[in-house]
């Protein structure tokens, strides 16, 4: 990636980010942008947020601006409001000793900006920049930009040693910049791998999804070959180690899954879907007397596996249940008709269709070139029938059913615990042939179904 920048580095500030410097000089303080939208600036990147760094303390900074919030003021970092845009304004530190390996046991604010950017994991990040005083890259960071590498600021062990999540941040860096990640960063990453169980299972879900939906969710081998995954995902290395020999399969379990988020959209519900949907395959492999790899049933232990990692890193209770149910249901196979398709549709949730077929065909573009032709037809094919059912509006659920049971009771059939069977087989029937969904036709047919059971006397109604 190009640095897109004059020779003298000019960024353009958002209007309220150099309000808040400005204001800072002009009360005699230093100030500048720092960190990630420095970077991003001079990649040609929009910044997702702006961050200031001065040598102001924080009771100062909240002296200068009329709308301020103490977000983090025990860090030194205060949120400034600006035309309704919240700018983190955080005074020079120098961290104190990390005894958790995250979160410094205390910060003293330093006099200098170097000593402040000292304290950062990256080169990249470690830069700062301001109008009057264009860019300060101490370590150079830009120069580590035009190589493409990721390097850490100082000493990589004692970087790693302060923040253990430095190291997957390392990884997710590399992943979304295309950087290979420094020689002497990737071995202290290594020797310090397993200090990682230290960091809360929400801030390496955090960086594991930021790594999944980048552009290069290979660098999930990084994570195995660093030693990460054996700390937060051990299934991960499993399915590294796992071969496939069947004529479906060229890859390991885990190359398999590697080569599937590559090929797949960067959306956070199909990339873990596709992470986890061969997690399985390790617990159900078989060989037969040919050396042939099977793995039947996988889909459901892979489904088994899904629930305790999502459940390990704290995912939220919607991303949870849509990855287990695409995983469980990646590998049903479903006749490509219409019939077949609205039964699929009711069994499986016709809401979860489009993220299907995204697995479905990631799933086979990592597979072998056996048979490929046919599957991706057949691919093909679902989808079109599943959107003519979709723009149809064929029933496939019983809230679509022209019938309820209130109508059911109305029409004379006494409630119980027969009106769920009558419902459900007025479901098949409509499944089976969509133009029946037809309240009279319904309503004459199950009252049919309740005098089969017996128990209901229509004389009166008929």
């Amino acid at each position: 990636m190009e640095i897109r920048m004059t020779q003298n580095f000019k960024i353009l500030l958002p209007a309220g980010a150099a309000e808040i410097i400005r204001t800072l000089q002009k009360a005699g303080f230093e100030a500048y942008a720092v960190g990630g939208c420095v970077r991003d600036s001079l990649l040609g990147r929009q910044p997702d947020d702006w961050d200031i760094t001065t040598s102001a303390k924080p009771e100062q900074v909240k002296a200068l601006f009329a709308r301020t919030a103490d977000t983090g003021i025990q860090h030194g970092t205060v949120t400034v409001l600006i035309n309704r845009t919240g700018y983190e304004v955080t005074t020079y530190r120098i961290d104190g000793k990390y005894e958790d390996g995250r979160h410094p046991k205390n910060v003293t604010f330093a006099g200098s900006l170097e000593e402040d950017l000292k304290r950062r994991d990256f080169t990249v990040n470690a830069m700062a920049y301001n109008d009057d005083e264009g860019l300060i890259d101490l370590f150079d960071g830009v120069g580590d930009m035009r190589r493409r590498m990721l390097r850490c600021v100082g000493n990589p062990g004692e970087r790693f040693g302060e923040d253990a999540l430095r190291m997957m941040r390392a990884v997710r860096f590399s992943a979304q910049l295309d950087y290979r990640m420094e020689e002497k960063t990737r071995e202290a990453a290594h020797m310090l791998a397993k200090s990682l169980a230290r960091i809360s299972a929400e801030r390496i879900a955090a960086e594991l999804v930021k790594l999944l939906v980048s552009n290069h969710p290979e660098r999930m081998r990084d994570c195995y070959e660093i030693g990460l995954t054996a700390v937060f995902f051990p299934e991960f290395d499993r399915m590294m180690e796992t071969g496939q020999n069947n004529p479906h399969h060229l890859y390991s379990v885990g190359e398999h899954t590697i080569h599937a988020m590559e090929a797949s959209k960067p959306d956070r519900v199909i990339r873990l879907s596709l992470l986890l949907h061969d997690a399985g395959k390790v617990l159900v492999k078989t060989r037969d007397g040919e050396g042939i790899d099977h793995f039947h049933g996988h889909a459901q232990k892979s489904a088994e596996i899904a629930k305790t990692v999502l459940r390990r890193l704290k995912f939220d209770n919607y991303t949870t249940d849509r990855v287990i149910r695409l995983v469980c249901a990646h590998d049903v196979w479903i006749a490509p008709d219409g019939k077949h398709m609205r039964r699929a549709m009711n069994r499986i949730g016709k809401d979860l269709f489009p993220d299907l077929f995204a697995v479905k065909e990631a799933d086979i573009k990592a597979q072998s070139l056996y048979l490929r032709q046919e599957k991706e037809e057949t691919l093909a094919r679902l989808r079109q029938i599943y959107g003519q059912v979709e723009r149809a509006g064929e029933c496939v659920s019983l809230k679509e059913l022209a019938v309820s049971g209130t109508d059911l009771i109305a029409a004379g059939i006494r409630p119980g615990k027969g009106m769920g069977q009558i419902l459900q087989n007025l479901l098949e029937e409509v499944l089976e042939e969509p133009s029946r969904n037809e309240k009279s036709y319904l309503t004459q047919k199950a009252k049919e179904l309740a005098r089969a059971v017996g128990g209901n006397d229509f004389s009166n109604t008929l």
